[in-house]
């Protein structure tokens, strides 16, 4: 351990994911009077009190699962002669070698308010509960159970939420946010490696018309079926996303000038030759791959252009940036 941090002014304790202590600096073995062997590969629980262990379950875990953070918990730890000492606990985790690590600091705290005593006050009648009446500790580990429950169907839901959060709602595809966030790391990525990529910008020809002669559901169903067509048609690590209304865009990484033409040329195809049952569909593709000059909006604005130059030549065609743009 690093000395400044071994000797810093507030303690700190590491733990895996499953509370069992692994590192510990001297100012905290020094708050508490405990001896390093006395601490490390011991459970962080052992040095709470029940009321502090179903505090710390209730609250701590459930916390740092759901946004990776604590931020001023009170609990009160036992010291080494069994006096109970307050902090304040702050944790953060971090991704370990094997498995989730969680850094906690801990802040003695020199003066009481009154709701630390009332939180004491409450600790102490669930600890003489839990001394006097097994019934109630059987109520509690119930009430424990249908919490972690609820913290598990938390995750899940806050797992779905940042998915929704990156997904278009009609195609099922990557939004604009999560592609432009994905360009920006390429572009990071170019700048360190020179590792090549392309995008493409693919347009539904005369869309327009689709929808006031047939109605916006029909064009809702060539928009999501023009999505399952990208995706059936486009390996790993290609990345498809609505770019907004009828507009689609692709990420191409590793691929220059002539497979990202070429890659846009067999997915016009695909397209134009799929079964469309409401109408003919066609596509134009403007196309664009990165250069040391490009920042993440230029390599977008030349394959707009180059979009806009394969609908000025009849549309259902592909166009590179590179190919010398010209107006008709």
């Amino acid at each position: 351990m690093d000395e400044r941090l071994n000797h810093a002014p507030c303690g700190y304790v590491s733990i895996t994911n499953r509370g069992i202590i692994m590192a510990v600096n001297e100012t905290f073995l020094n708050m508490f009077g405990y001896d390093r062997k006395d601490v490390l590969d011991h459970h962080i629980e052992s040095m709470m009190s029940m009321a502090n262990k179903f505090l710390f379950h209730t609250y701590f875990y459930p916390f740092i699962q759901l946004y990776g953070y604590v931020n001023e918990m009170y609990l009160t730890l036992k010291s080494k002669q069994g006096d109970s000492i307050p902090v304040l606990v702050n944790g953060r985790s971090r991704r370990g070698d094997e498995e989730e690590i969680i850094d906690c600091v801990f802040i003695q705290m020199s003066k009481r308010i009154d709701y630390e005593k009332e939180i004491r006050n409450a600790k102490t009648k669930i600890e003489e509960a839990y001394r006097l009446k097994d019934e109630a500790l059987g109520r509690l580990e119930v009430l424990h159970r249908d919490i972690e429950l609820k913290q598990a169907e938390l995750i899940r839901l806050n797992a779905e939420l940042e998915t929704l959060a990156v997904t278009d709602a009609l195609t099922g595809l990557k939004n604009r946010r999560y592609f432009i966030e994905k360009l920006d790391a390429y572009m990071e990525r170019f700048a360190a490696s020179h590792m090549l990529f392309s995008v493409l910008i693919l347009d539904v020809d005369h869309f327009k018309k689709i929808n006031d002669t047939q109605g916006h559901l029909v064009g809702d169903q060539v928009l999501r079926k023009l999505a399952q067509i990208m995706e059936a048609n486009l390996e790993e690590p290609a990345l498809a996303a609505r770019y907004g209304g009828e507009e689609f865009i692709v990420l191409l990484p590793g691929m220059d000038a002539r497979q990202s033409k070429q890659a846009a040329e067999d997915l016009r195809t695909a397209i134009e030759q799929d079964s469309w049952e409401e109408c003919a569909v066609t596509v134009s593709i403007g196309a664009a791959t990165v250069t040391s000059e490009d920042t993440n909006i230029s390599i977008l604005a030349r394959a707009d252009q180059a979009l806009y130059q394969s609908k000025n030549n009849g549309r259902n065609c592909v166009t590179h940036a590179a190919d010398g743009l010209h107006h008709k």
